[in-house]
């Protein structure tokens, strides 16, 4: 090969490359934007029929559009029409939710004394027969002891829900669960979670409402439970957090998300950056978390190894037998790993 036709070669081979990513980056502009409609659309009846002829239409404008650069503008400008379309879809509290997310908690801090309304505290027969029960609870911070850790786990190794527990020395732990608010007849779907369809929730609940309905009502939910090495003064300073984050979602939905505002990456979200954790894959990937907080030094651990100190925690066993229990929340710490506050 000459050497006039070797640099030719070279700027065909860059131009189809540069083709090739910008025809993939059109494709995913498109199926982006079909989702949007599929998930998003405002009329819910016609989701699927506007996603199916948007669709048809990325393809008509494929086929029938003269030249490339046409066709890639036209997807370009369809996409980006979706796009503000899309931004202005808004967060709401007022829609037909289900019981478990019906109310949003609050929380009034004077002074020592924390005020919980709408603490959630419900009576389980199952996993959907259940009485309602929307509390009003008092804590202290000088009685917060320290806190405990929950992983739920409901198929995938990969995938966990944390759930942190406050304890306290004068009253019950309270727990925190960041999860999506689902409307009646809604059903979470992992897609549908990259899109605007669910609100983000904080659940402040008791353990034996939020704990207690994965172990012993829930098919095929497991749940971890950890002692952290967080001091009192970390602890209350992650409780605020919490409690600030609690109002701010009850004064201002937000929507979820689930890569940037999940189960995990709230938590870490609610933080100052200066107080955040430095980031780890195990955040997204969060069934791996208390492995990585095992690795950091946050959970305490007797000196057991990682593999065994998780099998010692597993409580679904004692919740079931617990149960209706008054002392539920001591009775699922009873074993070496996990000591009664």
């Amino acid at each position: 090969m000459s050497q006039r036709r070797f640099p030719k070669l070279i700027r065909r081979t860059l131009r189809a490359l540069v083709w090739v990513l910008l025809w993939l980056v059109a494709t995913g502009c498109a199926l982006w934007a079909v989702g949007a409609f599929y998930y998003d659309f405002p009329w819910v009846g016609a989701r699927s029929t506007a996603a199916i002829l948007l669709a048809l239409a990325f393809v008509a404008a494929l086929v029938f559009m003269p030249g490339k650069w046409f066709k890639l503008g036209t997807v370009a400008a369809a996409f980006l029409a979706i796009v503000v379309w899309w931004s202005t879809l808004h967060p709401r509290n007022d829609r037909n939710w289900k019981p478990e997310v019906a109310q949003t908690g609050w929380a009034e801090v004077h002074d020592d004394e924390v005020v919980f309304h709408n603490l959630r505290k419900f009576d389980y027969r199952s996993e959907t027969d259940f009485t309602p029960r929307w509390e009003t609870r008092t804590v202290r911070l000088s009685q917060l002891t320290g806190l405990d850790l929950a992983i739920n786990y409901w198929g995938s190794p990969w995938m966990a829900h944390p759930i942190a527990s406050f304890q306290f020395a004068d009253s019950p732990p309270v727990c925190f669960s960041i999860e999506t608010r689902m409307e009646v007849g809604e059903s979470y779907s992992p897609i549908g979670g990259f899109y605007r369809r669910y609100e983000l929730t904080y659940i402040a609940a008791d353990e034996s409402d939020v704990m207690r309905v994965r172990t012993n009502f829930r098919k095929g939910e497991d749940i971890y439970l950890y002692r952290t090495t967080a001091s009192k003064e970390q602890a209350r300073s992650m409780f605020l957090d919490y409690v600030k984050a609690l109002n701010a979602i009850h004064e201002n939905p937000r929507w979820y998300n689930a890569i940037t505002t999940n189960c995990t990456t709230s938590i870490r979200n609610q933080r100052t950056p200066a107080q955040r954790s430095r980031w780890d894959w195990r955040m997204l990937l969060n069934g791996q978390a208390d492995e990585m907080l095992y690795e950091r030094g946050a959970l305490v651990t007797r000196g057991l190894p990682f593999a065994e100190l998780k099998q010692q925690s597993l409580i679904n066993t004692i919740a079931r037998e617990s149960n209706n229990a008054d002392d539920f929340t001591s009775r699922i710490r009873r074993s070496m790993t996990i000591p009664a506050p």
